[in-house]
């Protein structure tokens, strides 16, 4: 059986997980998220746009 989850979920769980389970501070969290939501309209956009889709793709080709 397949799953598909949009990334943004899975991050999403993975915050959840390290704020209830590793006591991070959701201060930091929120912080976090607002760094990579002006990265992502920077110049390196592209770049980690790509090498994600690259990095999804060869977890996805080794579970085949």
């Amino acid at each position: 059986m397949t799953v598909s989850l949009p990334l943004v979920v899975v991050l999403g769980f993975f915050a959840w997980g390290a704020v209830k389970f590793l006591g991070v501070r959701t201060w930091i969290v929120v912080l976090i998220a607002l760094f990579g939501f002006w990265l992502s309209h920077t110049f390196l956009a592209p770049a980690i746009e790509s090498g994600t889709r690259s990095g999804v793709t060869v977890i996805n080709r080794s579970h085949d």
